[in-house]
C-alpha cells in the first residue's frame, strides 16, 4: 500500500496536470466566477457522484473519478478566487494559475498532513459514500455562509471548508484507485 503522502501527490498531480490543460485550452475564463458559482458547479458535481452510488444504472459514461477531480479543481479555483476576488476579464496566464494553483493545494496537503496525523488516518476506514456526504455537507455550510455575506460567528470560514472539500475528494480518489 502505498503511503498517504505519496499517493496524495500522485493524485493531485494529474488534478493538476488536467488543470494546467484546460488552461491551454480555455484561459482562465473562470475567473470570472464568483465564489457562489463555483460553490454550485462543486454542489452539481458532488450531487452526480451520489446519484452514481445510489443508482444502478448512469447514461453518461464519465463516473465518480472524473467529479472528483472536478472537486478538487473547482475548489482551488474557489480558493483562489477568495484570494484574488472576482475579475472582469480572464486575467491569470497559465504559469500564474499554476503558481497558485500549487500555493493552494501544497496549504490544503499540509492541513491534510496534520489532520491526519492527529486522526490517524482514520478516512481509510470511511466508505467512499460517506465521503461524498461530507462534501456535500460541507457544500451546505458553504451556501450558508454565503448567504451570510462571508460571516461566521464561532465556524471556520468558506477556505476551511473547501480545503476539506479537496481532502475528502482526494481521499476518494484514493480507496477508488485501490
Amino acid at each position: 500500500m502505498k503511503s498517504t503522502q505519496a499517493h496524495y501527490q500522485q493524485i493531485t498531480n494529474s488534478c493538476k496536470e488536467l488543470f494546467i490543460n484546460k488552461m491551454k485550452d480555455y484561459g482562465s475564463a473562470w475567473r470570472i466566477l464568483r465564489l457562489p458559482s463555483l460553490t454550485d458547479q462543486i454542489f452539481i458535481k458532488a450531487q452526480r457522484i451520489r446519484s452514481i452510488q445510489d443508482l444502478e444504472e448512469q447514461k453518461i459514461a464519465e463516473g465518480q473519478v472524473s467529479e472528483f477531480i472536478g472537486i478538487i479543481n473547482y475548489s482551488i479555483m474557489a480558493l483562489i478566487q477568495l484570494e484574488l476576488g472576482v475579475a472582469e476579464q480572464p486575467d491569470l496566464d497559465a504559469p500564474k494559475a499554476t503558481e497558485l494553483y500549487e500555493k493552494h493545494l501544497n496549504q490544503t496537503f499540509k492541513l491534510m498532513m496534520d489532520k491526519n496525523h492527529d486522526y490517524g488516518e482514520a478516512w481509510r476506514e470511511m466508505r467512499v459514500s460517506s465521503l461524498t456526504d461530507l462534501i456535500l455537507q460541507k457544500l451546505l455550510r458553504v451556501k450558508q455562509i454565503e448567504d451570510n455575506h462571508g460571516k461566521t460567528i464561532v465556524s471556520e470560514g468558506i477556505d476551511a471548508n473547501y480545503q476539506d472539500m479537496i481532502n475528502y475528494a482526494v481521499f476518494a480518489l484514493i480507496h477508488l484507485d485501490s
